[in-house]
């Protein structure tokens, strides 16, 4: 069992180590990578210049997180890590030491052979589908988590129509929109919504394959729809869509015990834990 926890969390760290590059490019401060957008506001993994460990079981220098952070701040980007735990078990301390405070993020992934039979449903009316890079939804969809997160927990919230076409609105304007397209064009991204029968997006979720490995993230609710399933139809269907185009590991990252117990539900064990600094944006 411990061979296989490890294989596991090999594969995490290679995904972690991987999949950022079909956004960014790779600079390497000695025990620390960089990875660094390459066009201005173009889509990346793992939020604005994060950083993590060259390789697992790599002891981080002080020095090293020091050239990063300064790095960072001539980039005018956060001053964002983030690693797997078990990867590099001495990188947290040194971090605070520095003075950036840790957040936990623990891991669960799904038994490859695992099968949702049958799928959780959906409310009457409401449909899934992964959305292309013109569809007519994505820019709501693209919203929907600043809402979804921007209420926390899992209570039926205010958020709804009206809010989120605003927010749809403003993701337009600023080009956000636009620099998304190339992404789910070029199979980076794919994005799946549960859409009301006019279209409006209720909840939404993405993954980004890389190697036969994927992490499902980005799974929100309009706080309006909360309390009807859709969060756990989604991620089911996300992850049957990744094995169905290549991908055997399947895994995602949670902040709250309540969210935890829907994906155990779903078949989801533990798998480790993501450490990352505090306030950093969300990835993706």
């Amino acid at each position: 069992m411990l061979r296989v926890i490890d294989s596991l969390r090999a594969r995490i760290g290679q995904y972690y180590a991987t999949v950022p590059l079909s956004f960014a490019d790779a600079e390497d401060f000695g025990s620390l990578r960089l990875f660094v957008r390459s066009k201005p506001g173009a889509p990346y993994y793992g939020g604005p210049s994060h950083a993590q460990p060259t390789a697992a079981g790599t002891s981080v220098a002080e020095a090293d997180i020091a050239r990063v952070r300064a790095r960072q701040r001539e980039l005018g980007v956060p001053e964002a890590f983030e690693w797997l735990a078990e990867a590099a078990p001495g990188l947290r301390a040194r971090i605070e030491a520095a003075g950036l405070p840790v957040a936990e993020r623990p891991l669960m992934v799904l038994d490859p052979h695992h099968r949702f039979d049958p799928r959780p449903p959906l409310p009457d009316g409401v449909t899934l589908r992964v959305l292309t890079a013109h569809d007519p939804a994505l820019p709501a969809a693209l919203a929907l988590p600043r809402l979804a997160f921007g209420e926390g927990g899992t209570a039926v919230g205010s958020g709804g129509r009206e809010e989120l076409s605003v927010a749809a609105e403003e993701l337009t304007e600023d080009g956000t929109v636009e620099t998304v397209r190339p992404t789910i064009r070029a199979g980076h991204k794919t994005l799946m919504a549960a859409l009301s029968p006019d279209g409006t997006p209720l909840a939404v979720g993405h993954y980004h394959p890389a190697g036969g490995t994927t992490e499902i993230g980005g799974i929100g609710t309009l706080p309006i729809a909360r309390r009807q399933g859709l969060g756990a139809a989604l991620t089911a269907a996300l992850a049957d869509h990744a094995r169905d185009h290549g991908v055997s590991t399947v895994f995602l990252a949670y902040a709250e015990d309540a969210v935890a117990r829907i994906y155990a539900r779903l078949g989801f064990r533990p798998a480790g834990t993501t450490l990352l600094i505090a306030d950093q944006p969300a990835r993706s």
